[in-house]
């Protein structure tokens, strides 16, 4: 009998409410603020996906014999014109996977796939940022207050 063994464990897993509003209150504090104040405005907190078109691109990570996903932080550019509220704010950007054995250990390869342009990465992006678009949630421990103090910068709560 041929076993394959799986690459890929899993590397997550399932947190409790406490666990996310300490996250977020951290990353408030010691990243955002910094980042928002250089912005000159405040930069995403969030980034919202459907299910539905997080499914069809695990679809498309499976085809392709992906097994993970890569989430990496990135930036639009100051200039962005595609979508001009996002101009110059965080984003969160995917990358299908694959597990590789290499040198003995088991690393996340970035998926390529073969395009009419040449070869690209199998990659996903664009979902909605917040701020500029926030919901009007109804939880009131996920939402920010900033206060402007002029040329003193901003503050956060």
């Amino acid at each position: 009998m041929n076993v394959q063994t799986k690459l890929a464990p899993k590397a997550g897993k399932v947190v409790n409410t406490q666990h996310v509003e300490d996250l977020i209150q951290n990353y408030k504090k010691e990243r955002w603020a910094y980042s928002s104040e250089r912005l000159g405005k405040p930069d995403s907190l969030s980034v919202w996906y459907s299910v539905e078109e997080l499914e069809d691109f695990l679809t498309m990570i499976k085809e392709a014999g992906g097994d993970g996903i890569k989430m990496h932080f990135g930036t639009y550019s100051a200039d962005f014109d595609k979508v001009p509220e996002y101009a110059g704010r965080q984003t969160v950007v995917m990358l299908a996977t694959k597990a590789k054995e290499v040198d003995g250990k088991v690393v996340n390869k970035n998926i390529y796939k073969q395009t009419d342009k040449g070869t690209s990465l199998i990659a996903y992006n664009f979902g909605t940022l917040c701020p500029p678009t926030c919901g009007s949630g109804d939880d009131d421990s996920l939402s920010i207050r900033i206060t402007d103090k002029g040329s003193c910068g901003i503050t956060v709560g």
